[in-house]
């Protein structure tokens, strides 16, 4: 557990640079969808572990990668991994949310549809879950959100899957492969497969307003000298504003 040196610290830190709302998310290795006992406990264990943090610290919610179903068929995964959340939620009640992430279909991975992510949401019997959606993972899944009515199809598909109201964040990447390649490569904002006009929509969309995004692409200076994350920052900021 956290220490309160530790907490009080965080804190300070997220009010000298104006952060009011902060997240979570589980490392990548976990697996609840695992066959292997001692996978699947740890799992658990990590997500719970995890939660409690997030209360220490106040943050909204944790965001996990659902797992693997190359032990067994999809279905029966998906089953699965919401047996591990309602063993994860069953053990105590936290203040944070659990966010469900929608993945990029690579491989055998759980959750690249919104029917999956329906499908694990309906059959988890506590509140407190929801789900975060990353914009580079939708594209190589074969969601096209490049345009202002690719957005808006893809809104509206989500809304009557799984439902507005469990939208709680979203991953702003650009996207290093097209539509439906089905990889997990993420690009700087404007520079990638989705593009501007893309992210234009999806900042501007009333349907989203009022939901955090979170940049997740990587840090560095580009030709020009500029710092590639602080620019893909401003430059959602920018599309908001305008």
């Amino acid at each position: 557990m956290l220490s309160d040196d530790i907490v009080e610290r965080f804190h300070s830190e997220c009010s000298l640079y104006g952060l009011d709302n902060y997240y979570i998310h589980v490392p990548y290795y976990t697996n609840l969808a695992s066959d292997d006992k001692s996978i699947r406990s740890t799992s658990i264990a990590i997500t719970a572990e995890e939660l409690e943090r997030a209360d220490a610290i106040r943050a909204k919610s944790i965001v996990l990668h659902p797992g693997s179903a190359r032990d067994r068929g999809k279905r029966e995964s998906v089953l699965k991994v919401a047996e591990g959340i309602n063993a994860i939620l069953s053990s105590a009640r936290y203040s944070a949310l659990l966010l469900i992430e929608n993945t990029a279909g690579q491989g055998a991975v759980i959750g690249d549809t919104f029917e999956e992510l329906a499908e694990i949401l309906d059959a988890v019997d506590y509140p407190g879950i929801g789900v975060c959606l990353d914009t580079a993972h939708l594209l190589a899944s074969g969601y096209d959100i490049r345009t202002p009515e690719g957005v808006a199809d893809v809104i509206n598909r989500f809304d009557r899957t799984v439902g507005l109201e469990r939208l709680k964040l979203i991953h702003a990447n650009d996207s290093k492969v097209g539509l439906g390649e089905r990889k997990d490569r993420h690009e700087h904002i404007g520079n990638g497969k989705i593009g501007l006009e893309g992210f234009m929509a999806l900042v501007r969309s009333t349907l989203l307003s009022g939901i955090d995004i979170v940049v997740e692409t990587e840090p560095g200076k580009g030709a020009d000298g500029l710092d590639l994350l602080k620019e893909d920052i401003e430059k959602l900021q920018g599309m908001r504003d305008r």
